[in-house]
Formats: C-alpha cells, sequence, structure tokens
C-alpha cells in the first residue's frame, strides 16, 4: 500500500491536468491581463518615480551651482562695492588734505601780504616821522645860525652855488 499512495493513478493524473488546464485558462483569460496590467502600470510608476527622483536631483544639483554662482557674484559684488567705497574714502581724505593744505597755504599767503603791508605801513610812517623829525631839527638848526643876518647871506650864497652845480 505505500507504494500505491506514492504512485498516483492515472485518472487522478488526467483530473489534475483538466482542472489545471481549465484554471490555466481562466487565469490567462482574466487574470493574467489584469495582473500584466498592473504590473506594467507599477513598473511604469516606478520608472516615472525614477526619473522624476533624477530630475530633482539635477534640478537640485542645479540649484546649488547656482546659488554658488550667486553667491560668488554676490561676493565679488561685496569686494567691488568695498573697493570702491574704500578708494572714495581715500579720495575724500586726500582731497581733504590737499583742500587743508591748500587752505593753509592761501592763509599763510595773506598773512605774509598783510605782514609786508605791516612792514610797509610802518616804514612808510618811520620816513614820514624821520622827516618830519629831520625837517624840525633842520629848522630849529637854522634859525640858530641864521639869526646872524651874514650867517643868512653867506647860506644863501652856498645854496646857489650847489644849485647851479646840480
Amino acid at each position: 500500500m505505500l507504494v500505491s499512495i506514492l504512485e498516483p493513478a492515472l485518472g487522478l493524473i488526467i483530473w489534475q491536468l483538466v482542472i489545471f488546464g481549465i484554471l490555466f485558462f481562466l487565469l490567462a483569460k482574466f487574470a493574467w491581463k489584469p495582473i500584466m496590467g498592473a504590473l506594467q502600470e507599477r513598473e511604469a510608476s516606478i520608472e516615472d518615480a525614477l526619473s522624476l527622483a533624477a530630475k530633482t536631483r539635477q534640478e537640485i544639483t542645479d540649484l546649488k551651482a547656482g546659488n554658488e554662482q550667486l553667491i560668488a557674484e554676490a561676493r565679488a559684488e561685496r569686494d567691488r562695492v568695498l573697493k570702491e567705497a574704500k578708494e572714495a574714502g581715500d579720495a575724500m581724505i586726500a582731497q581733504a588734505k590737499a583742500d587743508a593744505q591748500k587752505a593753509g597755504a592761501d592763509e599763510i599767503e595773506k598773512a605774509r601780504a598783510a605782514f609786508n603791508q605791516e612792514r610797509a605801513n610802518a616804514v612808510a610812517a618811520l620816513r614820514k616821522e624821520t622827516a618830519t623829525l629831520s625837517l624840525e631839527i633842520a629848522e630849529k638848526v637854522l634859525r640858530n645860525q641864521l639869526s646872524d643876518r651874514t650867517a643868512q647871506e653867506n647860506l644863501v650864497t652856498s645854496l646857489l652855488a650847489d644849485a647851479k652845480l646840480n
């Protein structure tokens, strides 16, 4: 009996083949196409998800590159602005120094001119005072010398002689 359990009967094999064929036909007719369609849809959705992920990854890479470029441009712009500001500040300082030196030179020149004018005025006043004093002294000397009539005549004669020689 052990052998008969292990060996299937020919009728059983035929019925199993018929049931398998019917099941295969039914599965092929009704279940195979929807299962294959669902598998293809799933495969397409996975491919779409993968391509979307690759596209997103590429966009992120592009955005990172764009951001790095924008950061580099912003840094370059910042450096340029700082350089221009430094140059403008240096120019303003240089201009202020030049203006201060010019103003100082102008003030020194004005002071020199005022000093020269004051010196000229002082010299003129001194000459005038000297001339006035000289005339007063000469007048006093001449009055003393010309109090005598003969001395006056001698002085006039000598002055006429000197005037003729000139």
